[in-house]
């Protein structure tokens, strides 16, 4: 059986950067020790990069979201919060909208999928559902103590979400 972590955006504008918030610090900690879980039991983790042009806000989602955050090779863009991991075990995607889309080629050979990061209420919601979606017949689990939202009630309202469509939210 394989498990895989998720870790989507824990990077340094959604934890304190322009988009940071107390709640999104507030996990750093806990998101580090399921990692360590994770690779010293020789499990795999996957780590999601919001990945945005310098040109954000002439695109849909900075239209919408007009914070600057993200961009490619930016300070804000890096997860070092959560440095160092094993490159073996761990590995990168990077993402240009809320959801990744390709999940079904990196888990097809996964049997149970844990995920954990922020946002709860945009990224990770959007992530569990695509694979959700995808692996109808595998389990999804999402740590809410390894997720903040971008309010305490955003994050509420999305694990409520993801709860009714068949994810294990603890």
């Amino acid at each position: 059986m394989k498990e895989v972590l998720i870790v989507v955006d824990m990077q340094k504008d959604f934890i304190d950067g322009s988009l940071g918030t107390k709640e999104a610090q507030a996990i750093v900690a806990n998101v580090k020790e399921k990692i360590q879980s994770y690779l010293d039991a020789g499990k795999r983790v996957i780590f999601t990069k919001d990945t945005h042009p310098e040109n954000y806000l002439e695109t849909y989602e900075g239209k919408h979201l007009p914070v600057v955050h993200c961009v490619k090779d930016t300070e804000g863009w890096q997860i070092d919060k959560l440095l160092p991991w094993d490159d073996e075990l761990c590995s990168v995607v990077e993402k240009k909208t809320f959801g990744y889309l390709e999940w079904n080629k990196l888990l097809a050979d996964a049997a149970d999928i844990e995920i954990c990061g922020l946002c709860t209420d945009i990224c990770v919601i959007s992530n569990a559902l695509i694979i959700r979606a995808n692996f109808p017949d595998k389990d999804i689990l999402v740590d809410a103590s390894c997720c903040a939202g971008v309010t305490p009630e955003l994050h509420e309202a999305a694990l409520k979400v993801m709860a009714s469509n068949q994810i294990t939210v603890e």
